[in-house]
C-alpha cells in the first residue's frame, strides 16, 4: 500500500459502509426523514449504533493486530488503563497499514494505524488520541455521522412515494461513507479536541509537552513530498504549526514546559526467553 501522509488535526472518523444492510434509526425517526421533517431525532445511541456497525465492518475488512503483535501489545500498555473517559468506553485496535493515521468513533472505537505507531512515541501516541478521544466526549463523531446520515437520507426521501425507511441499502451505506469521509470537524471542534488531549495529559500525570512534539512531527511532514496533500486537507483546519505553539504556550502557562526528547520506539513482541534446566555435576566423587 502506497504510504500517505495524512494529516492527525484532520483526523475524521473514517468509516466503511459497504456490504451491509442496516437498521439505522427508530420507526419514528424514520417517519419524520420520510416527511422531509429536517430536524429529526438522532441520539447518542443511535450515533453509537451505527458507528459500532461501521467500525465492525472497517475491522473486517482491514488487517488488525492480533493480540500477540507487538503493535496491539504496546497499544494495550499505553492506553489500556484509559478504557473509559468522561463516561464514554473506548476500545483499541491497530490496523497494520503504513498510513499515518488513527481515529475515534461515536460508539467508542479508536483505531490506530501502525504507520503513526512507527513514529510517535507513547506520550506522542497519549497526545494524539487524547484528540481523538475529545472528538467523542465533545459529540464531534456523533454531529459528523448525523449530518452524513441526514443529508443522504433526505436526499432519498425527496424522491421517495413511501415516506418510510426501514434499512438502508448497499447503495445508500456507500454514498453515507463517501459523504462520512469527505466530512471534515471543524476549526472551533479541533481546537477544543486540541485542550481536551493537553488536559487529558496534564490530568493523568504525563509530559504535556508531547502534544506539541506530535504536531512539530506533523508539521515537518507537511513539509516534506505529499506537502500538497496535506496543505488540501488542513484547508479548513488549523495548521501543525500553530498547534504545536499553541501547546507550548498552554505547557508555559502551567509552568510546564521543557523541550521535548522523543523516547525509544518499539513496536515488536517482547522475545520470549525459556529457562535452561540446571546442568546436573554427574561427576564422580573420589572417595
Amino acid at each position: 500500500m502506497k504510504k500517505r501522509i495524512i494529516a492527525l488535526g484532520i483526523l475524521f472518523a473514517a468509516l466503511s459502509f459497504t456490504n451491509m444492510n442496516a437498521q439505522i434509526l427508530s420507526d419514528k425517526a424514520m417517519g419524520a426523514l420520510g416527511k422531509g421533517i429536517s430536524g429529526f431525532t438522532f441520539s447518542d445511541a443511535d450515533a453509537a449504533a451505527l458507528a459500532k456497525q461501521s467500525i465492525d465492518e472497517m475491522d473486517a475488512n482491514n488487517p488488525v493486530a492480533a493480540a500477540t503483535d507487538g503493535y496491539a501489545i504496546r497499544l494495550n500498555r499505553v492506553f489500556g488503563k484509559h478504557t473509559s473517559s468522561e463516561g464514554v468506553t473506548l476500545n483499541y485496535k491497530v490496523y497494520l497499514v503504513k498510513d499515518i493515521n488513527a481515529f475515534a468513533c461515536a460508539d467508542g472505537s479508536v483505531r490506530v494505524f501502525a504507520g503513526l505507531m512507527d513514529i510517535m512515541d507513547d506520550n506522542e501516541l497519549l497526545a494524539v488520541i487524547g484528540h481523538e478521544i475529545g472528538h467523542v466526549v465533545n459529540h464531534d463523531t456523533r454531529d459528523a455521522i448525523k449530518a452524513a446520515y441526514k443529508k443522504e437520507a433526505l436526499l432519498d426521501a425527496a424522491s421517495s412515494q413511501s415516506g418510510k425507511f426501514e434499512t438502508i441499502s448497499k447503495s445508500q451505506l456507500g454514498t453515507l461513507g463517501s459523504a462520512m469521509i469527505d466530512s471534515k470537524h471543524s476549526r472551533k471542534q479541533e481546537s477544543e479536541a486540541d485542550l481536551f488531549s493537553y488536559n487529558f495529559m496534564k490530568k493523568n500525570g504525563y509530559d504535556v509537552n508531547a502534544v506539541e512534539s506530535a504536531f512539530r512531527i506533523l508539521q515537518k511532514l507537511s513539509e516534506g513530498a505529499d506537502s500538497s496533500f496535506i496543505t488540501k486537507m488542513m484547508s479548513s483546519h488549523p495548521d501543525s504549526g500553530k498547534r504545536a505553539d499553541d501547546a507550548k504556550k498552554r505547557a508555559t502557562k502551567d509552568g510546564l514546559y521543557k523541550v521535548y526528547v522523543q523516547q525509544k520506539i518499539v513496536n515488536t513482541a517482547p522475545v520470549k526467553t525459556t529457562a535452561k534446566a540446571p546442568v546436573k555435576n554427574t561427576a564422580t566423587k573420589k572417595k
